[in-house]
């Protein structure tokens, strides 16, 4: 279950660190409310957060359904409650809040929860990624290179894996640079585009990407007119 908790709890702090974002200029009742939630979560105060989250969540802001869904999931602020959990998670995916969607895919994808349904979870993923959601780009990206959920198809993979990558995700950038260093499956191969997404994992901090950016640079040098 370890893994499970580690899921919802990296979930929560995602969304609370982003919830500014969602309010709008001029903020409603549910959206001051959200806030005070947010502020309270943040102060540690989980037992008043999530009373807060409820409230707002029942008047319809997506922002509290997930965050008291997450609540719920990993037991903070109160006894952990699964079944009102996921019917919360669900709803603010139901909302279209994409990051609902991910999380609630990536529950069937890792069966945690609830009964491991790859399908399932390439849906929600689907409905994510096609707004741009970058975890669930790579996450759809994942599914058709193993087969998952999906027919295996290593040409959607490489799409997907691009979006992500241009999204800034450092793993996606090292798989769309390793597409491009060995070509095929759709995809010309072109060692500088690859060195330029080895370049851009390795930024970030993916020392097997600087590995390859080195390599790639040493060879490209080496293929250079004398």
């Amino acid at each position: 279950m370890k893994t499970a908790w580690a899921l919802v709890a990296a979930a929560l702090s995602l969304s609370l660190s982003s919830g500014a974002a969602l309010a709008d200029s001029a903020p409603k009742p549910t959206d001051l409310a959200t806030q005070n939630a947010v502020a309270d979560y943040n102060a540690g105060n989980f037992t008043a957060a999530r009373s807060e989250f409820r409230r707002a969540a029942q008047k319809g802001s997506r922002l509290a359904e997930f965050n008291y869904a997450m609540m719920l999931l990993n037991g903070e602020g109160g006894p952990a409650d699964v079944p009102e959990g996921k019917k919360w998670l669900r709803r603010a995916a139901d909302a279209n809040m994409t990051h609902a969607q991910y999380v609630y895919g990536k529950m069937y994808d890792d069966g945690q929860f609830v009964e491991r349904d790859p399908t399932e979870a390439h849906r929600w993923f689907l409905r994510a990624a096609n707004q741009g959601h970058v975890q669930a780009e790579l996450a759809l990206a994942n599914q058709f290179l193993d087969g998952r959920g999906t027919a295996r198809d290593n040409t959607q993979a490489f799409a997907w894996y691009k979006k992500a990558a241009e999204g800034g995700d450092m793993t996606a950038q090292y798989v769309a640079g390793s597409f491009y260093e060995r070509g095929g499956d759709g995809v010309e191969r072109n060692l500088n585009v690859a060195r330029a997404y080895y370049a851009a994992a390795a930024a970030q901090g993916d020392p097997a990407a600087k590995l390859k950016y080195l390599q790639l640079s040493a060879e490209l040098e080496q293929k250079k007119p004398q």
